[in-house]
């Protein structure tokens, strides 16, 4: 008798964060706080225009959003049992070690935008909290980590489960989290919304 068993499975960490309270609260400081930011980082624009970024990112800028705005310390300190939960979830074997925020950044994706695959190295989980999500905007697209090995590989059928898909996207809300480890490639389409697509995307190590 034949047996099928599944191996490496690739794991996708998906909260939502703001359904009342102080998470709705804290969505609508930090949607404030990066258009504030994103309208006086001159040195961000300049990166966003050289690079040819349509919108505004931080991440080649600042390094200091929590102490430009409680916001971001308050992001960060829900962000970390998730990201305690997702090590566990995931068997990581962090020994006396923990994971610790490494880098935090604004993303303002404007209506035409996009942004192409990338992973993040340098760190072991990373993932974004999104603030505004408009109606049609892109949603986010994870690529098979295999891609590379795959050959003479046949494409899967269109009706496929996700677990054997070669891409999967993922629609976000206004108010979800999504954590992954940073070696996934992955990748923001073009943002077909009318307006902007806002998110805070964030790097985790281990110290």
């Amino acid at each position: 008798m034949a047996n099928i068993e599944t191996l490496f499975v690739t794991r996708l960490y998906r909260a939502e964060l703001a359904s009342r309270g102080l998470g709705k609260r804290l969505l609508e400081e930090l949607k404030a706080a990066c258009l504030s930011i994103a309208a006086d980082d001159h040195a961000g624009q300049a990166w966003c225009e050289a690079n040819a970024y349509k919108g505004y990112t931080s991440y080649a800028s600042l390094s200091d959003l929590a102490w430009r705005s409680p916001a971001f310390a308050d992001l960060t300190g829900s962000i970390d049992p998730h990201i305690a939960e997702f090590a566990k979830a995931t068997d990581m074997d962090l020994g006396r070690q923990r994971l610790v925020v490494d880098s935090i950044w604004i993303n303002v994706l404007e209506p035409g935008g996009h942004h192409g695959g990338h992973i993040h190295p340098h760190s072991v989980v990373s993932g974004t909290y999104y603030v505004e999500v408009p109606e049609a905007a892109s949603a986010i697209r994870f690529e098979d980590p295999r891609l590379p090995m795959l050959m003479a590989a046949p494409s899967r059928r269109a009706r496929a489960g996700r677990d054997q898909q070669t891409f999967v996207s993922v629609a976000p809300k206004a108010g979800t989290l999504l954590l992954w480890e940073s070696w996934l490639r992955h990748e923001v389409p073009v943002n077909m919304a009318e307006t902007e697509r806002i998110s805070v995307s964030f790097n985790y190590r281990l110290e």
